[in-house]
């Protein structure tokens, strides 16, 4: 008796397992399982912070640069307008679209829009010379600087690129699932990833400038360069909706500013800035 009950038992084990092993091979594979082929496409908002920089200003009757000048962003706070399409470029905004082309890898084109206002009456070194005709404006500050103390009042100058600082660039990013970590096992109801990246691109801002007394200047134009770095968290929900948070900081190279109506006036500057980004988006297969 003892033997065909063990020959039973053993059968039942070996079906059990087997069956168990066909139910774990015929069970559908998670969406969340692979990246590969997907694009995504994201838009959110930002806060900025700006280094110091030296800013040189050039043109007919004129060239000084004036050293450590302060800067600040222009906050939107929360607010309709990141949703109003005929509003949405009021804000300080974010849009990327990417693609996958692995399951941890994604290359991505997107439009960091930033704004950037030179803080107003302070006070900042000034080296260089202004020699206007005595007809402008600006023949009032007319002199030879040598390391000197001025305030950077509205009838000397206004400088902003608030329309923005737009940081068209190319980014290459890597993405990974912690979900397992933090014992999660559904992933196509809710995945927790973490992503890294760097990236490259042109300025094209409209700055807003205002020299020496001159007519305003604010128009669109390829004034330099920008390279960042940049780490997040991605939090997917259902397979194809996410929130990401992410902290990018980054080198900026502007040689090339228009600030007036006329080819000869220029600036130039450069400085490091950093960005504290939110964002919402979706991922999907075409």
């Amino acid at each position: 008796m003892k033997q065909p009950l063990l020959l039973v038992v053993l059968s039942f084990c070996v079906f059990s397992q087997y069956t168990f092993s066909q139910e774990l091979a015929t069970a559908p594979e998670k969406y969340t399982a692979h990246n590969k082929g997907k694009f995504f496409v994201l838009w959110g908002g930002n806060r900025e912070s700006f280094s110091k920089s030296d800013i040189n200003f050039s043109g007919p009757g004129y060239n000084f640069t004036l050293q450590d000048v302060e800067a600040h962003d222009k906050p939107k706070g929360w607010h309709v307008d990141y949703v109003n399409p005929t509003k949405m470029t009021i804000p300080q905004t974010n849009l990327r679209v990417g693609y996958f082309i692995s399951d941890h890898y994604s290359i991505s084109l997107g439009v960091d829009h930033m704004k950037y206002v030179m803080s107003q009456n302070q006070v900042a070194n000034i080296n260089g010379y202004v020699d206007m005709d005595e007809s402008q404006p600006g023949s009032a500050f007319n002199g030879i600087y040598n390391n000197v103390p001025i305030t950077l009042t509205e009838d000397f100058l206004t400088f902003e690129h608030t329309d923005g600082l737009n940081y068209v660039n190319v980014e290459f990013a890597r993405v990974d699932d912690i979900s397992k970590y933090l014992g999660i096992t559904n992933t196509d109801k809710f995945q927790v990833n973490i992503t890294e990246g760097i990236g490259g691109g042109i300025l094209y801002p409209k700055t807003n400038a205002k020299v020496l007394g001159m007519d305003r200047h604010d128009d669109f134009h390829i004034s330099g360069y920008g390279v960042a770095a940049k780490a997040g968290i991605n939090l997917t929900f259902f397979k194809y909706f996410f929130i990401q948070g992410e902290f990018k900081s980054g080198y900026i190279d502007m040689h090339d500013i228009r600030t007036t109506h006329s080819g000869a006036d220029r600036a130039s500057q450069h400085f490091t800035f950093f960005q504290r980004i939110i964002a919402v988006g979706g991922i999907f297969r075409i």
